[in-house]
């Protein structure tokens, strides 16, 4: 990668990400931009970092090309956007990565234009990611309704943002037909179900859908089930798995043959796809874009924290009986505009970014604040450590997590000591009340997403 800025004056926007679901954004982000932007990716070596196959995968079909990507040691992170006169500096990562890397980039002489987002389906807005990207100019989200609802959500909590919109990557080129309808797709043969590290989180839950998979193979053996992983024994995700669905499978005993796992990218497994099957994962827009009807298992009811809101309000919700006979669903055609598949034309975060960038060769970028904490030099060293693992090789780190690892455990063992004394305290209802009451939904899912 040339270490010179373009002779032909194009602005450098160079994208930094470490994990599976944000290499696969960043790459397919900046890829869609064609020539108007000089564009590279730095993998940066985090605990999550992705592995070459994972990355491979991720490039595939980004538009990216491979000699504009390079792998980097966090200690060589500053020094490597110097070299490269980065005008933008895109951060594809978890909030408390996108944290550290924003605070850093903000005390540059000459800072870059700062631009963030989100891998994938953002419904509900949430505080932690607003907050934990304060110090970004530029807050990228991927429809209409994202966009409405991260406002509002600013609007409640003063967290002011500069938000833009942009097609997601994954739903770029959708073959969206008169009246709003996307169009269809040649039919494939196989039922591709998307894998999620974190949605559903408890064992029983994941061993049911396994259960679920097995049946659906067993009932029409012609045909292939293609469960896609998002990564190989020993790889990371951005979410930590528990209950890998390989191993759930391997659990229930001899398999049919034609229920296969992959590791390949999701365009491929698309490609030879019937149908989609998912709780929540961002596979299913990809599957829409491409005219393959989907279903979102509603098995777990409907919730924020399964991140299924806006899939059922597509209409794409059916249960594991629909997904055994293969009944698969196209989302309604007024659910398309507000969420995901508006016209490429109302995509205005190039120009939020070009404008961003006259600010800046203007000397008039503002500074942004990061959210006022107590601890100062400690606490910004116990985040980067915390956030870089390994990566951060600095005495400071190196104290504040020395440090802070105790005082962590001390402070959770009170606020748990607290809890239980409330919880002693609290008279119960009688039963039958709403204090004994709690839907299935809310049990299940006490999971967060990335944020």
């Amino acid at each position: 990668m040339s270490p010179h800025a373009p002779a032909d004056g194009r602005p450098r926007v160079v994208a930094i990400a470490d994990t599976d679901s944000y290499v696969k954004w960043a790459a397919a982000l900046l890829g869609g931009v064609g020539q108007r932007w000089d564009a590279a990716l730095l993998v940066l070596d985090t605990p999550l970092v992705v592995s070459d196959a994972q990355l491979a995968s991720a490039l595939a079909g980004s538009r990216l090309p491979r000699d504009r990507v390079e792998r980097i040691a966090y200690g060589r992170l500053t020094a490597r956007l110097a070299e490269l006169r980065a005008d933008v500096v895109v951060i594809g990562a978890r909030g408390p990565l996108v944290r550290v890397l924003a605070r850093d980039l903000s005390a540059l002489p000459h800072r870059p234009v700062v631009v963030t987002g989100l891998p994938g389906i953002s419904i509900p807005a949430t505080r932690r990611a607003v907050v934990y990207r304060l110090q970004s100019d530029l807050f990228v989200v991927h429809s209409r309704r994202e966009l409405r609802e991260f406002g509002a959500l600013s609007v409640r909590t003063g967290y002011a943002h500069r938000y833009a919109l942009a097609t997601l990557p994954f739903a770029r080129g959708a073959r969206v037909a008169a009246g709003g309808a996307v169009a269809l797709s040649p039919a494939g043969g196989d039922l591709v179900f998307a894998a999620q590290a974190k949605v559903p989180a408890e064992r029983a839950d994941r061993l049911g859908i396994a259960r679920m998979l097995v049946r659906a193979a067993q009932a029409d053996p012609s045909r292939r089930v293609v469960v896609k992983l998002r990564a190989a024994t020993g790889e990371h995700q951005t979410h930590v798995e528990q209950d890998g669905y390989t191993e759930l499978l391997a659990s229930l005993g001899p398999l049919p043959p034609n229920l296969v796992t992959s590791t390949g990218p999701m365009r491929d497994a698309l490609t030879t796809a019937e149908g989609l099957v998912t709780v929540s994962s961002t596979a299913a827009i990809e599957a829409i874009a491409r005219g393959i009807p989907v279903i979102a298992l509603d098995t777990f009811g409907v919730s924020p924290q399964l991140i299924n809101e806006t899939l059922a309000d597509a209409d794409l919700l059916a249960g594991e009986e629909d997904v055994v006979a293969r009944r698969f669903r196209h989302p309604d055609p007024e659910w398309l505009d507000e969420n995901y598949f508006h016209h490429p034309e109302a995509d205005d975060w190039t120009d939020h970014v070009e404008a961003l960038l006259a600010q800046r060769s203007a000397a008039r970028l503002p500074p942004r604040a990061g959210l006022a904490r107590r601890g100062g030099g400690l606490r910004d060293a116990w985040e980067r450590r915390v956030a870089l693992g390994r990566g951060d090789t600095s005495a400071a780190g190196a104290v504040a997590y020395a440090v802070g690892v105790p005082l962590r455990t001390t402070v959770r063992l009170v606020n748990r000591a607290r809890r239980l004394v409330a919880g002693e305290t609290q008279q119960p209802g009688p039963v039958g009340s709403s204090s004994h009451v709690r839907s299935t939904s809310a049990v299940r899912t006490s999971t967060t997403r990335t944020s």
